[in-house]
């Protein structure tokens, strides 16, 4: 896994904090940081926010778009699919 840090900071609101919690959840190599009216959770290399793990939490279909209702900034290189919101870094050979 890389060094190099990804991240992405999310409104802190009723229908973002079970996403929270689920990446927390998958994610426990992430630091999360609190900030009035967002979080910020940063990652060495990867972070991924899975479907499943949402639905778990909010007891309905989520389609991983809804991300995009409460995304204020991200950083890292996204890999999107029905299933998973990914952020990660490519190193230098493209892998």
């Amino acid at each position: 896994m890389s060094d190099a840090i990804v991240f992405i900071a999310l409104q802190t609101n009723d229908d973002m904090r079970p996403v929270i919690e689920a990446i927390e959840a998958d994610n426990p190599h992430a630091t999360v940081n609190h900030y009035p009216a967002m979080v910020k959770i940063d990652a060495p290399g990867r972070l991924e926010i899975r479907r499943a793990s949402v639905e778990e939490r909010i007891g309905r279909p989520w389609d991983v778009q809804e991300l995009q209702l409460g995304l204020i900034s991200l950083a890292g290189n996204i890999d999107e699919t029905e299933d998973q919101f990914v952020l990660g870094v490519v190193s230098e050979n493209g892998k």
